[in-house]
């Protein structure tokens, strides 16, 4: 018998258990303080008892509820709430939210949230990349006036490439088809007119936000206690590194390229977001480009295609928009000579007020971390109750009753400019949250808000929309602890529209 062998064989299990052990000593040493501090915070009443993992799961069972029970037994305080992260976070008042927007990144974080979200320790994504917020705000939105009609040519060829011919009645999956639209507009700004339409990219593109999705998704079904141990090692997180290995194949050459290209003296240089990073090369490595160029794609896919599957999901059950809307965004368009511009969107203000409507936030899946604010130690999870503001009547009259120009009506009964500014789709503020508030407010707002408007008008324009089977309610979103999702996998129906 090999001895060495078997001692060697016998010798792992001890060791695993003995890392294990060692995890949790460490792990109570580093909250030993944090849940000193927040025995000082209620918490909401359906969770005083139970184990730990039984909190969780019921959190991730029937999050809005103990949002709306700790909204309305908490008013006007500060709450605490064991999340999907297996951890407490506390939940701020609308009243606080003023004084935490005008917080300091390294005090309030929401690159930090955002990691936490997408567990960047597994799936590796640069979630907290300075760089990136500070190019879409610099260069991204001032280009947007001479980007879109650049882009609305890139909506008719990509409508007409993806959307079947629809003479009658036909069942499409409009998350798969806007994925693909979306793919491609959004590529054409971040790698230009060569690249965009390459099969390598857009495959890239589009199994990429998939398979992060995916990942983000397993792990965070799994117990906290065996993340760091198993996480790694699961199929999705493995088929992760594997597609950034090609994205690093892909787009080194290309970097390579131009930067090749400007010490030769190139001086027509391209002018997508790429160029734009390279620019500010000195403040990351080379090959963190592919890392970059992944972030770019799961901020504009994966949020953009989401909330205008979400609202093709409430067009199809509320076909009495459907004529106001169109003689809208004709309108709009014929004073632009047929053209999408800039000046067209934002004539575009009923349709503006539906994707508003249609966008009632759940509660915060954000987390920041806090270093100074209050009483609370660095490590905290702070939340923000939108749901239950968006559906608090002293707020929001009637916010159970669905209302498609709600928004609209208000900024047409007022000439306030706080009125006219706190009704737009792209608004931050108390009651607004959907993207954010004050300086953690998502820089890429005004992107998606053309990307999505655009996408609905020309849909809108040539086709009809209904649910299947004879069926007057829209598809259920899916509730996943703080994640209220449409359910991706249904589908509409859409036919051409007469006339």
């Amino acid at each position: 018998m090999d001895l060495t062998r078997q001692y060697t064989f016998l010798q792992v299990p001890q060791a695993l258990v003995a890392a294990v052990i060692s995890y949790i000593d460490y792990d109570n040493v580093v909250h030993f303080n944090l849940r000193r501090h927040l025995a000082r915070i209620p918490r909401i009443k359906s969770q005083q008892t139970g184990s730990d993992e039984e909190k969780r799961q019921e959190y991730l069972r029937s999050a809005k509820a103990l949002y709306k029970e700790g909204y309305e037994t908490f008013t006007d305080q500060v709450y605490r709430m064991w999340n999907a992260s297996g951890q407490d976070s506390i939940v701020i008042p609308r009243k606080f939210l003023d004084e935490l927007r005008r917080l300091p990144e390294d005090t309030l974080s929401a690159g930090k949230a955002v990691a936490d979200f997408l567990e960047v320790k597994y799936t590796q994504i640069l979630a907290e990349e300075d760089i990136v917020a500070h190019t879409i705000k610099a260069d991204l939105t001032p280009s947007l006036l001479r980007y879109n009609p650049i882009i609305s040519k890139i909506a008719d060829e990509a409508i007409k490439a993806d959307m079947p011919a629809c003479e009658d009645w036909t069942s499409i999956h409009v998350f798969e088809v806007l994925t693909k639209i979306v793919a491609k507009l959004s590529g054409r700004i971040f790698v230009g007119p060569d690249l965009f339409l390459q099969k390598e990219y857009l495959e890239m593109s589009l199994n990429y936000i998939h398979e992060l999705m995916a990942a983000q998704r397993r792990i965070k079904t799994m117990r906290p206690l065996l993340r760091p141990i198993l996480g790694h090692w699961t199929a999705e997180v493995r088929q992760l590194r594997k597609r950034e290995r090609f994205a690093e194949e892909f787009f080194l050459p290309v970097v390579r390229a131009r930067l090749e290209a400007k010490k030769c003296g190139d001086e027509k240089e391209p002018d997508d977001m790429l160029q734009w990073l390279l620019k500010r090369r000195e403040q990351f490595q080379l090959h963190t480009m592919a890392k970059i160029s992944k972030l770019q794609r799961v901020t504009a896919l994966h949020t953009t295609v989401m909330t205008a599957t979400n609202i093709f999901y409430s067009l199809a059950v509320t076909p009495e928009y459907i004529d106001e809307l169109r003689t809208e965004i004709r309108q709009a368009v014929a004073g632009s000579n047929g053209v999408m511009d800039s000046k067209a969107l934002s004539e575009m203000e009923k349709l503006g007020s539906y994707m508003k409507e249609v966008i009632l936030p759940p509660e915060s899946s954000q987390r920041h971390y806090t270093h100074q604010w209050s009483i609370y130690p660095r490590g905290l999870d702070i939340e923000a109750p939108t749901y239950s503001i968006y559906h608090d009547d002293e707020l929001f009259p009637d916010p159970e009753t669905f209302d498609g120009v709600r928004a609209y009506k208000l900024r047409q009964a007022s000439t306030s400019n706080d009125v006219q500014a706190r009704n737009t789709f792209v608004n931050v503020s108390d009651q607004n949250l959907g993207f954010g508030y004050g300086r953690h407010a998502c820089p890429g707002r005004f992107f998606a808000n053309n990307e999505i408007k655009m996408i609905l008008a020309k849909l809108l324009l040539q086709y009809d929309i209904k649910m299947p089977n004879g069926l007057t309610t829209r598809w259920p979103n899916i509730e996943n602890g703080a994640e209220y999702m449409p359910d991706l996998s249904k589908e509409i129906l859409f036919r051409k529209a007469k006339g």
